[in-house]
């Protein structure tokens, strides 16, 4: 049986359908820290994938944590892991699809980023620390992580 690492800051309770769906494709999912993302192969750490509820959270680790979120990446880069951030958001298929997406917090203030300045500092993050984004929906999740990690 092939074990899944899945980092202790991932929050159990909210990702239950990830370890879920993981057991039942047949892995083991074991908490461990981790240098960088949430979940990775227990005995090759070369991919790690950093799982995103949805482009809302994506946001929020691009602006009001973003010194944060590219400490992650600059640590990935000088590890040499190749570091995935699996976006669970239905409508988007990939980055090209995210300057269509309608962010509701422009309702409410109009300084929130819009999918064209997401799609924007998304692409930046990409070319400067070579992270690759990539999208799912919430029941297709574990499935999607095994693929990213190079699994059947």
């Amino acid at each position: 049986m092939k074990v899944i690492f899945e980092d202790t800051r991932q929050k159990p309770e909210k990702n239950a359908h990830i370890r879920l769906q993981l057991e039942r494709l047949g892995y083991k999912v074991v908490r461990q820290g981790m240098h960088c993302g949430d979940y990775t192969w227990a005995t090759d750490q070369r991919i790690c994938i950093d799982t995103k509820q949805d482009l809302q959270e994506v946001c929020g680790n691009l602006t009001q944590q973003h010194e944060r979120f590219q400490a992650e990446c600059v640590r990935a880069q000088e590890l040499g892991i190749k570091l995935i951030i699996l976006v669970q958001e239905p409508s988007i298929k990939s980055l090209a699809d995210v300057p269509s997406w309608y962010n509701w917090r422009l309702k409410k203030n109009p300084r929130a980023l819009n999918g064209v300045k997401l799609w924007k500092i998304m692409k930046t993050m990409s070319e400067k620390y070579d992270v690759v984004w990539e999208f799912t929906t919430k029941q297709e999740c574990g499935r999607r992580i095994v693929e990213l990690l190079g699994g059947e």
